[in-house]
Formats: C-alpha cells, sequence, structure tokens
C-alpha cells in the first residue's frame, strides 16, 4: 500500500511502527511541519520524510490525518486539488465529522473515521471506525491497518462520541481502577512494585479470558464465586458502595462532557 500520514506526531508515529513492523507499505510518507524531529526514519526503507503536504499526497492512495482538529481544514484547502478516484482520506481526528470533511472536498471521495486510543503504542489498540457512503466499499483497508496495531471495529458514525468515551477516555477508567487495586494490595501488605505487577497482568488476565472463550463477565465471575467466600463477600461489598453505578455514572458525565465540547 502507498500511504501517507499527513502529521506525524506522536498518534501518526504509532500507526507509522505497526504498518512498518506489519509489513503494511509498498511506500510510507511522513510528513510534520518539522520534518528534523523524524530525522530516524530517513534510513527506514521506502519510507519518506517531508514537511510537503501535497509531495505525500501526490506520492500516495491512502492519506491518513494525525493532525490537531483547528489544522485539519486548512490542509484539505491545500490538497483538494490534488485528490483523485485512487484515493482514500482516513481521518483520525476527534470530534470531526465526515459531512465536514464533505463539505470541503466533496462527497465522491472514500472517507473514513478512525478512533484508536493511546494502546496503538503498544500495538493493542481498540480502534472504531466509520465511513461516508463511498468510503463503505473501502472501510476494509483501514480495519486492516488498524487491526495491525490492535482491534477495530465498525460502527454508526452517531456513535462515535460514546465509543470516544468508552475506549479512549476508557484507557484512562481502567488505569485507575489498576492503580486503585495496586493501593488496596499496598494495603493488604506488598510492596507497590509487587501490587502494581499483581493488578496489571490480573487485569490483562481477565480481558484475554473474555476474548479467548468469547464468554460474558459473570460467567467467569461465577468460576471464582464460592458460597460465603471471600470473592463474593468482596465483590458484594463493591456494589454496596457503587462500584458499577459509579462507573456507569462516570461514563455518562463524560459522554455529555463530549457533547457539550462538540456544540461550542
Amino acid at each position: 500500500m502507498k500511504i501517507a500520514i499527513i502529521g506525524t506526531g506522536n498518534l501518526g508515529l504509532s500507526i507509522a511502527k505497526g504498518l512498518v513492523i506489519n509489513n503494511a507499505i509498498t511506500t510510507l510518507y511522513l510528513t510534520k511541519r518539522n520534518p528534523s524531529s523524524l530525522n530516524e526514519w530517513n534510513n527506514t526503507k521506502n519510507v519518506t520524510v517531508t514537511y510537503d503536504n501535497i509531495e505525500a499526497v501526490k506520492n500516495a492512495d491512502i492519506l491518513i490525518f494525525a493532525v490537531q482538529p483547528s489544522q485539519m481544514e486548512g490542509i484539505l484547502e491545500e490538497i483538494k486539488h490534488l485528490l483523485t478516484e485512487k484515493h482514500v482520506l482516513i481521518s483520525t481526528i476527534t470530534g470531526f465529522k465526515i459531512s465536514r470533511i464533505e463539505a470541503l472536498i466533496g462527497s465522491t471521495f472514500p472517507i473514513i473515521r478512525s478512533m484508536p486510543n493511546t494502546a496503538i503504542s503498544v500495538g493493542k489498540s481498540m480502534t472504531c471506525l466509520c465511513s461516508n457512503t463511498v468510503g463503505e466499499k473501502r472501510i476494509a483497508i483501514a480495519s486492516a491497518i488498524f487491526n495491525g496495531l490492535g482491534t477495530s471495529i465498525i460502527i454508526e458514525e452517531e456513535h462515535m462520541q460514546a465509543a470516544t468515551v468508552i475506549c479512549a477516555s476508557g484507557i484512562a477508567f481502567w488505569m485507575r481502577l489498576i492503580r486503585a487495586t495496586t493501593q488496596g494490595g499496598v494495603q493488604l501488605g506488598f510492596d507497590a512494585k509487587e501490587a502494581m505487577m499483581m493488578s496489571m497482568h490480573t487485569a490483562l488476565g481477565a480481558a484475554s479470558l473474555l476474548i479467548e472463550t468469547d464468554t460474558h463477565p459473570e460467567q467467569e465471575i461465577d468460576k471464582v464465586t464460592t458460597p460465603r467466600g471471600c470473592t463474593i463477600t468482596g465483590l458484594n461489598e463493591m456494589e454496596h458502595q457503587g462500584l458499577s453505578s459509579s462507573l456507569i455514572q462516570g461514563l455518562v458525565a463524560s459522554f455529555e462532557k463530549i457533547n457539550e465540547i462538540s456544540t461550542q
């Protein structure tokens, strides 16, 4: 694939690394206002580093935009006259709707929105995708790219705000849960490093169980709870203190906030 990443900051670099590791490119252009920070890529096979978005667009079929929202309109105005039927546009920009992109370049091009999270840097992102009508036939390309950087799912664009809360903000929510179990481990007598290791890998094991076995959380909970046992006692106390309720309320509050921001 001939790919250009327009705006190679932290997210763009993570995508670039995944593409190279997975041997998913024939040509890769990386653009940045100050390309000197990408000097280490100059000796990477089939990779070109440049400040010139026009050069990148001319030499690529798939354009991945990883710039700040305030920069997107200007970049689209700059390159729209270069777009042809070969191009697929993939935006990683939070809150930048497909209709807004179409208003700038027209609706004849495949436009795909993606919402990865920060775990993309370790190849474990949960990335949500949606597209315009033309893009439906090309969205498999985006799925292939992001499946190489974790897991992807195709959703309706109307759910992208909620997906941002569950997947992108969700990273922070799960980090807080891991921190809390670490603190609990310290209170139970472990040092912080030991408690952190146990918390992290237990969380990883729980998620892996559900992914690998395709079971429901309650089925796995039933396997480790016994009548009058310590697990059910702990679970019930957590629920009495509002564990599930506070998590749900937090998600709803985050969702309301992102909707408020999007209307400003």
